[in-house]
């Protein structure tokens, strides 16, 4: 790797790590906490790259960005952010950033990404900005559009690419993930965002409606809640609606089409729940939302920020106790973000002080479960029949483990009482004792996704897929706080 690399950023130890880590690596290092010195080294001509954090004491790293641009037009920016929100991710990608990394990063995808700036030959073609671009709305502080895990920055990524794309928007995703959330910030953090928005629901589809809605939507975006959920006479309207806003004279104008879904939407047009001539017209970006139980090193953050709404809101100011965020963070969360924000409020209500503690927590999450239909992740241990020495705590790890299994199937169909659990339990018996297998065996084995395999005894292969299957993140390198 050869090249100058200028890195801002207002913690020492970053600066540190960086500058150790790009020497090693053949490059030349000026390092700074400053924004103010970081913009006189690229007016002097210095730098073939930029670092650049974003919350800096004298400024913003990205706001910076149009006059490097202005002053180097082939400067490369990376930008590395705590910030980890829907809005930075976008802001970045409106300010032409080479890429955006958010903290804690990887220290070797860094510097991958450096090489890849260092690398680039200057291109004659890219665009000098005659002016820096009109400021972003801040983000709306009801939208808990905030995450780490590589999933949610692959969506804030996938988000920033298309939001003023001119294509309709699929938002696929178990319910409770944020889905109406991220439609409505499609709109709101778009060049659109002047104009109407406006949400359709199975539950009013006439013609009327649509038209009416259609029409408030105008310029703007329309917002389709479950298609797959409208009788057949409403998803005819749609495409008929669609295919005029299509060969209007008037199309400009017409409104954006986002819509939202369940998890699998192909499933819904192959058992005829979704018209397969709407699910095209509807899916010209498909954006898939995680699960919660997929991006658990998000559940404290959110349930801060959740905590901080809720203060807003006139709630008592409440903040969790360790113990409590322990129990927070290992519950399964079957509802998703609505989940955990109906328990967030609950809590600041109730807490009997600032601290949330862990027997509030117990009490909290044990009203979480649902006697219908629960989640078969969340049922309570039972006791064990042994069938000689009487029971046995699941806790006490004795016993067999098909006992201790058979136990928590049979309390998790206790709970259905006459009623049987929802169709496809044989998949989820299996995907519930899959992950926690291979959790514990890619831990006892350092991440070392070889050794992990010869230890379950299947491909290699093999187990790359279902790690991508379940949104399983494998960590073996080194992290930067």
């Amino acid at each position: 790797m050869d090249g100058t690399v200028l890195i801002a950023d207002d913690d020492r130890t970053i600066r540190t790590v960086l500058t150790q880590a790009l020497t090693r690596a053949g490059c030349r290092v000026h390092a700074t906490g400053s924004l103010a010195q970081l913009s006189k080294w690229v007016e002097e001509g210095r730098g073939d790259l930029v670092i650049t954090d974003v919350m800096m004491p004298d400024g913003n790293g990205i706001d910076r960005i149009p006059a490097i641009r202005e002053a180097r037009p082939d400067l490369p920016v990376i930008v590395i952010s705590a910030q980890n929100t829907i809005v930075t991710a976008i802001r970045a990608t409106e300010a032409e950033a080479f890429e955006y990394l958010p903290k804690p990063f990887d220290l070797p995808d860094l510097m991958s990404k450096a090489n890849q700036a260092l690398s680039r030959k200057p291109r004659k073609s890219d665009p000098v900005p005659d002016a820096a671009p009109a400021p972003r709305v801040a983000a709306d502080p009801a939208m808990p559009l905030i995450g780490h895990a590589p999933a949610m920055q692959a969506l804030f990524r996938m988000v920033a690419r298309v939001l003023n794309a001119d294509l309709p928007v699929l938002i696929a995703g178990e319910p409770g993930v944020g889905k109406s959330t991220i439609a409505r910030s499609f709109h709101e953090l778009s060049d659109r965002r002047e104009a109407g928005l406006a949400f359709l629901t199975s539950a009013d589809a006439g013609e009327d409606a649509v038209s009416r809605a259609a029409e408030k939507a105008r310029a703007g975006t329309l917002v389709i809640e479950n298609p797959a959920g409208f009788d057949t006479a409403a998803q005819a309207r749609l495409i008929g609606l669609i295919e005029a806003m299509e060969s209007s004279p008037e199309r400009t104008s017409a409104p954006r089409i986002v819509a939202t879904t369940g998890p699998d939407p192909q499933a819904d047009v192959s058992s005829g729940r979704l018209r397969s001539d709407l699910y095209y017209r509807l899916a010209g970006v498909t954006v898939a939302v995680p699960p919660l139980r997929a991006r658990v090193d998000d559940i404290l953050p959110l349930a801060s920020h959740l905590l901080a709404r809720a203060v807003a809101q006139g709630l008592p100011d409440r903040s969790l106790a360790d113990e409590a965020s322990a129990l927070l963070r290992a519950h399964p969360f079957p509802g998703n973000v609505r989940e955990l924000e109906n328990m967030m409020r609950r809590l600041a209500l109730t807490a009997s002080g600032q601290v949330i503690t862990a027997a509030e927590m117990r009490e909290a999450l044990s009203q979480q479960s649902v006697p219908h239909a629960p989640a078969l992740s969340s049922v309570p241990a039972a006791p064990v029949d042994t069938g000689a020495a009487g029971t046995t705590p699941l806790a006490s790890g004795h016993g067999r483990l098909s006992d201790s299994v058979e136990a928590h199937l049979q309390r998790y169909f206790d709970l259905h009482g006459d009623a049987l659990p929802p169709p496809g339990l044989y998949d989820r018996i299996l995907r519930e004792v899959e992950r926690p297998l291979l959790q514990v065996a890619l831990d006892a084995t350092g991440g070392n996704q070889l050794r992990c395999a010869d230890l379950l005894g299947i491909n290699r292969n093999t187990l790359r897929k279902k790690l991508t299957e379940l949104n399983i993140e494998v960590t073996r390198r080194r992290k930067l706080m």
